[in-house]
């Protein structure tokens, strides 16, 4: 199986973290070639902000998480993805 790094990035402002990680896969476990995790928490474990990601247990499921809930949402896209991402970033608060 083949994999190549994307984009890992990790920016910290004040208490907070901003993790980026894409890998471009051919592994199966991850059919819309792309194993991801998009992150906004807080640096000292208190928790998640915002967080999109593959989950690791069904195969092709792709969820977002908030301090509130965990969902399943359709994948528009890596790139369009990320971009959601970090406008979500940008405007919360």
């Amino acid at each position: 199986m083949g994999h190549t790094v994307i984009e890992d990035v990790e920016d910290r402002i004040g208490d907070r973290v901003i993790r980026r990680k894409i890998i471009k896969t051919d592994d199966e476990q991850y059919p819309s070639g792309y194993r991801y995790s998009l992150h906004y928490g807080y640096v000292d474990g208190r928790g998640t902000i915002l967080r999109y990601d593959n989950e690791n247990r069904t195969v092709g499921r792709h969820e977002r998480h908030t301090p509130d809930s965990v969902d399943e949402i359709e994948f528009p896209g890596m790139m369009d993805l990320r971009d959601r991402f970090i406008e979500e970033v940008e405007h919360h608060d």
